[in-house]
């Protein structure tokens, strides 16, 4: 099934709905993801059984997005699905529908700090509990010190 397809398709769902020119990736809104994630997985034209990866990525100015790639091992297609939102927005958890969101979305809340509602183990995976703030935002400020350690600023000798 090519994108164009499963474009109209997931329209009846969601007439808001945005596949982008030239691309291989559909827009989505927040509220509709919870919807589109379930057809998605057990609709049988569609049947996404791989969720691959889930991106997250700071599009400044408060807002954040998620791109879930997915891939169905039954009928040999794939889709990107991006979702854009302000970050104190929260995103239904898809890992009941695939097992693999369980990690990614940890990540996603540790690194970029969505918080994903209905997760089954919603807490920090790469950082430790105290950590403050998410690294990969784009507002991030490094910390000078983390447990009286210095945090060095210049990493040049890391290189």
């Amino acid at each position: 099934m090519q994108i164009n397809d499963i474009f109209k398709h997931l329209q009846k769902i969601d007439p808001g709905i945005v596949l982008e020119e030239d691309t291989a990736y559909l827009y989505i809104d927040p509220s509709k993801w919870e919807e589109i994630s379930k057809e998605l997985a057990s609709n049988k034209d569609l049947f996404f059984d791989y969720l691959m990866c889930i991106t997250s990525y700071d599009l400044g100015s408060g807002k954040l997005g998620l791109a879930y790639n997915l891939y169905s091992n039954t009928i040999k297609h794939s889709v990107e699905i991006k979702i854009e939102f302000d970050q104190i927005v929260e995103i239904p958890s898809v890992a009941s529908i695939w097992k693999t969101a369980d990690w990614h979305e940890r990540e996603a809340y540790d690194m970029m700090g969505v918080i994903f509602t209905g997760h089954p183990d919603m807490k920090r995976i790469l950082l430790s509990d105290d950590w403050e703030g998410y690294p990969l935002r784009k507002d991030y400020k490094e910390p000078d010190y983390y447990r009286g350690v210095p945090v060095p600023k210049d990493k040049t000798a890391w290189e």
